[in-house]
């Protein structure tokens, strides 16, 4: 009998398939189709402080006081208004859900500034969540903001929000670091419970005839993986905290690469939305059907199979793959 169950910030969970923040968690008919299916937790789409700032209006009152000084910073702004959902429906959200799975789950929360993402971490902690997700979505636009600062600003955000609740603190975060075991160690020592790789960074294309920014969204394919399998793969050996690996996990053969990097969690938006939420029973399927052709009896036992841990020297094997890669490419095209 296959064994899939995992540990994750501190719970035992059935399968590591974990339906990720997506607008299919705003329903909670969704949820429990997505526990049917074999999810071992759900992660609840995002709280943005955006939205709160928009319920009680001062956001308003921003746009207009810097509207003289920034000509177009409203027109930039987006228009979250189909991805609305305030505060207190988020929180009541979180209860229904709670009532009515018996899977664990993990709220994602947005925030803007640190009394924010305080505030709104322990109000989510109050409504019953077994865990909460820092969504860190931040981009320097800014000359005189340095990575150092950066860095040091997201480990004030973790220490702060773990002196301030109870609940285990996952981190999802992007792939933009000079030196991401670095800074994943430092999360780790700020307290993070687990690592979330990576946040998919929207990126807006631009309209010839309008001239103007369009902003579309694209879903990911397998092939948006592999980044994910190279960090946790890396890191996997070396941390304490758990890892999860989210973006390019459409198929059973992509959560097992996932595994033996090294991840505890393997989360899936795209692929649900593509093909429905009963789509995680065919993921679960490939998983159980390449473990007994591969001997493998549990999740634990393949877990980090082929992270970093079986290299003597990982920069020197990075390096060199470099160079066979390159060399396999030029090959082909002789």
């Amino acid at each position: 009998m296959i064994d899939l169950s995992t540990f994750y910030l501190g719970r035992k969970l059935r399968s590591p398939l974990v339906a990720s923040s997506s607008p299919l968690c705003k329903d909670l008919g969704n949820l429990q189709k997505m526990e049917e299916a074999g999810a071992g937790a759900v992660v609840l789409h995002s709280l943005f402080e955006e939205q709160i700032m928009l319920e009680g209006q001062s956001l308003d009152r921003f746009l207009n006081a810097n509207a003289d000084s920034y000509a177009e910073f409203a027109s930039y702004f987006p228009d979250i208004g189909p991805y609305d959902f305030g505060p207190r429906a988020y929180l009541l959200h979180i209860r229904a859900a709670k009532k009515a799975l018996q899977i664990p789950v993990i709220a994602s929360l947005n925030g803007v500034s640190l009394n924010g993402w305080i505030r709104y971490a322990r109000e989510i902690e109050d409504a019953g969540a077994d865990a909460l997700e820092l969504n860190v979505y931040f981009l320097p636009a800014s000359f005189e903001v340095s990575g150092s600062q950066i860095e040091d600003d997201y480990c004030e955000l973790v220490s702060a929000v773990k002196a301030n609740v109870r609940i285990p603190v996952a981190v999802k975060l992007g792939p933009f670091f000079t030196s991401l075991p670095h800074m994943a160690y430092r999360l780790e020592c700020a307290g993070a419970g687990a690592l979330v790789l990576f946040n998919r960074f929207y990126q807006p294309d631009f309209d010839l005839e309008t001239l103007e920014a369009t902003p579309n969204l694209k879903l990911s394919t397998s092939d948006e993986l592999r980044l994910r399998l190279h960090a946790v793969a890396l890191l996997s050996s070396r941390l304490n905290v758990n890892l999860a690996i989210t973006g390019g996990v459409h198929t059973g053969e992509d959560a097992i690469k996932a595994v033996l990097a090294g991840a505890h969690l393997v989360m899936t938006t795209s692929a649900l939305l593509e093909n429905g939420i009963r789509h995680l029973r065919q993921m679960e399927a490939g998983m159980v059907r390449w473990m007994e052709q591969h001997d493998y009896e549990s999740v634990s036992q393949m877990r980090g199979a082929m992270n970093a841990a079986s290299v003597a020297n990982p920069e020197v094997y990075h390096r060199a793959n470099y160079l066979k890669v390159l060399g396999s490419y030029i090959a082909r095209s002789a």
